[in-house]
């Protein structure tokens, strides 16, 4: 039988790792007039409908232009938002040929190869893509995010660490500690993270999706979801809750962990 951490993190591994990389940063903000209003905020803050709306903007956007780089790391990381990982990273691959020394192209092309599962060759680009001389805080985040991937949570923490040395109370960068700590069944000290995240400027409804997931693992269901819900547009919300009870519902967990507290 399971233990209680390893029911969790069986529960959590997949909609944890996949929020850890994209809040590990996003493509900037473009300010071409052609974009329709609703898609000019970065594709990482979009719900679901909006992705689904970005997403085919950007794909005749790349068809016309595959060397530009804003639409290139537009395009990949709706795709990645999406769940559509090998085709982010074909993406990548292409503009990363067409900017090869590029930073932020090298930075995205690496959580592209994480997206996809290539572990390895996604912690090699991105320590490729930093300059010790003026360090990046959200590609150190990132390499915390494949530490966690790869199961060593001391390396993961030490790096979010940095990272808030270099841009404190980084909201992305909470996000990313409470859910280390998550991923090893410690659900005190990934609240406590994840409730400084959520309670700073610029933090995004999947931090609060992590919060209330955290919460929810802890028996407190109807907590969980008013903070899924949060002040957020009806729709997010609705959102926001389905996707924390899928989450708790996974093999009959929600009943588990409720005669578990």
């Amino acid at each position: 039988m399971m233990s209680r951490s390893e029911q969790i993190r069986k529960l959590t591994i997949c909609a944890s790792l996949g929020l850890v990389i994209a809040l590990a940063g996003c493509a900037k903000r473009t300010t071409t007039g052609s974009i329709p209003p609703n898609l000019r905020k970065p594709v990482a803050e979009m719900n679901q409908n909006e992705l689904r709306q970005a997403t085919d903007y950007w794909q005749k956007q790349y068809t016309r232009r595959p060397k530009d780089k804003v639409v290139g790391l537009q395009f990949a990381t709706a795709l990645r938002m999406t769940g559509r990982n090998k085709q982010a990273l074909a993406v990548m691959q292409q503009v990363a040929i067409h900017h090869p020394t590029d930073r932020q192209v090298l930075g995205a092309y690496g959580k592209a190869l994480a997206g996809a599962g290539d572990l390895k060759k996604a912690l090699q680009t991105i320590q490729r893509a930093q300059t010790p001389d003026n360090p990046d805080w959200k590609l150190i985040s990132a390499e915390g995010a494949i530490y966690d991937q790869v199961g060593e949570p001391k390396a993961a923490r030490a790096k979010y660490r940095e990272a808030l040395d270099l841009k404190p109370g980084e909201p992305s960068v909470l996000s990313n500690l409470g859910m280390s700590y998550l991923l090893t069944g410690d659900l005190k000290s990934s609240e406590t993270y994840l409730r400084q995240a959520i309670n700073r400027p610029g933090a995004d409804s999947r931090v609060r999706q992590n919060l209330a997931l955290v919460i929810g693992l802890q028996g407190r269901f109807k907590e969980a979801e008013t903070v899924a819900a949060g002040e957020l547009p009806p729709q997010e919300a609705q959102e926001n809750v389905k996707f924390l009870r899928q989450m708790l519902a996974e093999q009959n967990s929600w009943k588990e962990l409720k005669e578990q507290s």
